[in-house]
């Protein structure tokens, strides 16, 4: 029986992917089992698989990264998710952890620092890249909440696809909802952002760095 630790990898970039592989080779106690590129097949997969670490990017296509790791988290809280995405605003590293991840680190960290992630949540620990959790920490030390700290993992993922120019049918065959289930949550979102139009949550998603103008 092998002791290495089973890892998947999830990234829509095949180019990645193969990254992550040259990386991960180097180290004798890593083994990748799976790779995905979209978070339906990352949640296939992990049925398959059963891998002790998945290693998620939360830009994907499909349901995105959110959903697929709130998925599979319900579904298996023992395999440790760790995040590894462009993404630095605290807003995702908050959602993610909600979601339930057990760690998250940026792309422009030390390569290292993935091997060592990923050895740290296999043994139970959670990892969260320093500076991250420094902001974080922070933040929450001044309550300085932003307008979507009181979001859902269900309602940020839906506020990210109509800030990014989805409708709401795009919407909920992405994430396989009814039409009325997304139109209820489009409106407690403009509720909660006391806006009125999707270009309004437009504004607010560049605002904070959600998407770019």
């Amino acid at each position: 029986m092998s002791d290495k630790i089973k890892v998947m990898l999830v990234d829509d970039h095949a180019v990645v992917r193969a990254g992550y592989q040259m990386l991960l080779k180097n180290s004798p106690e890593i083994e990748v089992i799976a790779e995905a590129d979209s978070g339906e097949e990352a949640y296939r997969l992990h049925a398959l698989h059963k891998p002790d670490v998945i290693v998620m990017d939360i830009s994907l296509p499909g349901m995105g990264g959110i959903e697929a790791i709130k998925r599979i988290h319900s579904k298996d809280n023992q395999t440790k998710i760790l995040v590894f995405s462009m993404h630095e605003e605290i807003i995702f590293v908050e959602q993610a952890l909600q979601a339930g991840a057990k760690g998250y680190i940026t792309k422009s960290t030390d390569p290292q620092l993935l091997v060592d992630a990923i050895k740290r949540l296999s043994r139970g620990e959670n990892y969260i890249d320093a500076e991250l959790a420094q902001r974080l920490a922070y933040e929450k030390s001044r309550g300085q909440d932003t307008p979507l700290s009181d979001f859902s993992t269900r309602e940020f993922e839906i506020f990210c696809m109509l800030a990014e120019g989805l409708n709401t049918s795009e919407i909920a065959k992405r994430l396989s909802l009814s039409y009325k289930t997304v139109a209820n949550y489009s409106t407690q979102i403009k509720n909660k952002l006391d806006v009125a139009t999707v270009a309004d949550i437009a504004r607010i998603a560049i605002r904070y760095n959600i998407i770019q103008a």
